[in-house]
């Protein structure tokens, strides 16, 4: 693994070693009894970085400069606000190198992976510039004498609090349609990986978009995200996270009446059918342990297969797992490092107890041939799993991936419906008719058929049951960013 100097490439990026909020465009340090918070390269586990918590003061400033940037930005002419979008969409692209090697180094995702992000948070604000004229209400048949029609307008300042594992493009997923929509946005990333996000919100104000619309608060969600989601001005709260932590942001939406998106993982199926193309099966089998090192809630995670192909598939996916490169982001192996030890040591403990209680590892399933620094998990295939194993009812947000047996169809959506999530789901067959029926039998908000990887930014995503709240993505999408007023009008 070749050694980097990571913390020059954080300071040539543009970013000081002591990082704070991002307030009106400008960095802003609160003096009084700052707490600061380490920022590690994880695949050494070397410091780059450190940021201050923002305190419930400057969480008071930002909002507060959100609100009074917001009123202008409603007011402005729709076709000006995605000329404004296009042009951040366009700095984004300028800078996507930066922003990429920034990404690698803060998460310790594959540095290609990192460039594909930053491409797709481009193409979020490029799509969303191109919607920002076009939110309109509609007329509403009514008794000779009344005409009724519909308006859609911004919600206001609206919380977005980011996971760890794609920084950039959960920010920009949320925050281009908040703004296409005429609002205005307060950013909390993750404590782990603030990086991007800091750069992208200057980025943001040189390329155009008027200073105060996008603004960022750092630090951990029991003080800052909540100081952040209980103030006032907080008109909608977009989480992304886990189904703890978004059952508390629930409770402070519910408690402020106030709009919630919910994201919050998954355990995603896939049906593998007897008549399959196998090998195209199990390449996507695969890449949900090399997309993010596993660390995806949209990766399926638990392949269903028919077992009358069990053991060739078995052995497919095995072929597609073995070999995988481990190391430092930037060299941009196929997997980089966990995003902190003490997900290292959950990953591995999870999949000792797996072993532990009758599933096999095909692939992986110990530490042996890791970088020594770092807190990297082998890519690992367990087979001879059941459903009642916590491998396969728990996210493991790891390279492990788990395969299970089914003896009919009926019995392979039985299983693939039994769990608390419903994010994605996959189905794998030739026949089409088979596909439709079985997309439909599954209790999933996405169903991927004969493919597994990421939709465009024009499909809705987000989750059934305890998968999360709302859609993001698509047109969808302002339709939460929005509030809907109707209008009756006596014409006789």
């Amino acid at each position: 693994m070749a050694t980097y100097d990571v913390t020059t490439e954080v300071q040539a990026a543009g970013l000081p070693e002591t990082l704070g909020a991002v307030i009106g465009g400008e960095a802003a340090l609160d003096g009084v009894a700052p707490e600061w918070i380490d920022v590690e390269d994880p695949a050494t586990g070397l410091l780059v970085a450190k940021f201050q918590a923002s305190s419930p003061v400057l969480v008071d400033e930002a909002v507060r400069c959100a609100a009074d940037a917001q009123v202008r930005w409603a007011q402005c002419d729709p076709q000006e606000r995605g000329r404004t979008l296009m042009g951040v969409a366009e700095s984004l692209l300028r800078n996507s190198e930066t922003l990429a090697r920034l990404e690698s180094i803060d998460s310790g995702k594959p540095l290609s992976q990192a460039r594909a992000d930053i491409r797709l948070s481009a193409r979020y604000f490029e799509y969303y510039a191109g919607a920002a004229d076009k939110i309109g209400g509609e007329t509403i048949p009514q008794p000779a004498g009344t005409f009724a029609y519909t308006l859609r307008e911004p919600v206001g300042v609206v919380a977005h609090i980011t996971p760890w594992n794609a920084p950039l493009s959960q920010l920009t997923r949320g925050v281009a349609p908040c703004l296409a929509a005429g609002n205005s946005v307060v950013v909390k990333p993750s404590e782990l990986t603030p990086l991007t996000t800091v750069l992208a919100a200057r980025l943001f104000v040189e390329a155009g978009l008027p200073a105060g619309l996008c603004n960022v608060v750092l630090g951990l969600g029991a003080a800052t995200g909540e100081a952040l989601t209980g103030h006032p001005l907080i008109s909608h709260i977009t989480f992304t996270g886990s189904v703890a932590a978004g059952r508390r942001v629930a409770a402070v939406a519910g408690e402020r009446v106030i709009g919630v998106n919910l994201e919050l993982g998954g355990k995603s199926p896939s049906i593998i059918c007897a008549d399959a193309d196998l090998e195209n099966a199990a390449r996507a089998g695969a890449l949900a342990v090399i997309r993010n090192s596993g660390q995806s809630c949209f990766a399926t995670t638990r392949l269903i297969v028919d077992r009358a192909v069990h053991d060739q598939f078995v052995e497919l996916v095995a072929s597609n797992i073995r070999g995988l490169t481990v190391g430092h982001g930037l060299d941009d192996p196929d997997l980089g490092p966990l995003i902190s030890s003490r997900q290292r040591d959950r990953v591995t403990a999870m999949v000792r107890e797996a072993i532990a209680g009758g599933a096999s590892a095909v692939v992986g399933g110990d530490q042996s041939a890791l970088p020594a620094s770092g807190y990297f998990v082998r890519p690992t295939l367990l087979a001879d799993v059941t459903n009642d194993m916590p491998i396969a009812r728990q996210e493991v947000f790891g390279p492990v991936q788990s395969i299970l047996a089914a003896d009919s169809l009926d019995h392979a959506i039985e299983l693939a419906n039994d769990t608390e999530y419903g994010l994605s789901a996959g189905i794998f067959t030739r026949d089409v008719g088979r596909a439709h029926s079985v997309a439909k039998a599954l209790h999933a908000g996405q169903v991927q058929v004969n493919r597994y990887t990421g939709a465009g930014v024009e499909v809705p995503f987000g989750g059934y049951k305890n998968s999360g709240v709302g859609r993001e993505k698509g047109l969808e999408a302002l339709h939460h960013y929005t509030q809907l007023k109707s209008v009756i009008v006596a014409i006789s």
